[in-house]
């Protein structure tokens, strides 16, 4: 069986690539490709090469449907993926399937198996069908991040987003704060988190804060036209909205 990888975590990729030659050694990974271009460019001269795709959703240089519009993609497609959204169980109903980061080898294991299952491989034509129709669902449907992977002392604990009540960065190192008030040190930047995050739940504050609606208390109005955001649990420094960010955060508030 060859097997093409689209993920741009080189550990990740690399796990996944171990994970499936220790599951079957007669697996042959074809290629390990980063994003949506290398992505393209690999499918389009080695259309036949593979049998099964492994995809991330989540790519270097955008979504991993930007490959599906570029290029005729005729495998099926296993989604590995760390956004656990509804529209996803619909791959249960076919040959497409998903795999939930962080995965487990039983996982990967059972979506082999399900692949197997197709007739030679391939999909028939009412399978092709739902892909597209999912495909185009979820890009209507954005999927926001749902957990994040967090060191704490010498275990890994999976954190909620929904529990988080606020980001903050300082010194190039980023911290979430859970509405009990416990702090995680976080592996993205506010840059990052901003675009992985549900706009209608979390809003960027200023360069040092992302706040979620759930945890504002109170707004105050402060010197030269901004507000001040007041959190529960409290923030370790005031929370500014400057005069030129009211608008987008009244309208977020009122949303």
């Amino acid at each position: 069986m060859n097997i093409l990888i689209i993920e741009d975590e080189p550990v990740t990729a690399r796990n996944l690539q171990r994970m499936l030659q220790d599951i079957d050694p007669a697996i042959n990974i074809t290629a390990i490709l980063p994003g949506v271009a290398a992505s393209v460019s690999w499918l389009q001269q080695n259309s036949n090469a593979c049998n099964l795709i492994f995809m991330d959703i989540r790519l270097a240089d955008g979504l991993s449907f930007g490959i599906f519009e570029k290029t005729k993609v005729e495998q099926p497609v296993i989604f590995v993926t760390a956004y656990n959204d509804y529209a996803l169980q619909a791959f249960k109903s076919n040959g497409i399937d998903y795999v939930l980061k962080p995965y487990e080898m039983e996982e990967i294991s059972r979506a082999l198996q399900k692949y197997r299952k197709l007739t030679g491989g391939h999909l028939n034509a009412g399978a092709q069908e739902q892909m597209v129709r999912l495909l185009k669902s979820m890009q209507e449907q954005p999927v926001y991040k749902q957990s994040f992977l967090v060191h704490f002392r010498e275990k890994m604990l999976s954190l909620e987003a929904a529990q988080i009540a606020w980001f903050y960065t300082a010194n190039e190192i980023v911290q979430a704060c859970t509405l009990e008030h416990k702090q995680y040190t976080i592996d993205f930047t506010l840059e990052q988190l901003q675009q992985q995050l549900d706009p209608h739940i979390f809003f960027r504050a200023n360069r040092q804060f992302i706040v979620q609606r759930k945890a504002i208390q109170e707004v105050d109005f402060f010197f030269n036209g901004r507000l001040l955001v007041k959190t529960t649990p409290e923030a370790a420094e005031k929370i500014l909205i400057s005069k030129a960010r009211v608008p987008a955060f009244k309208a977020w508030m009122n949303a």
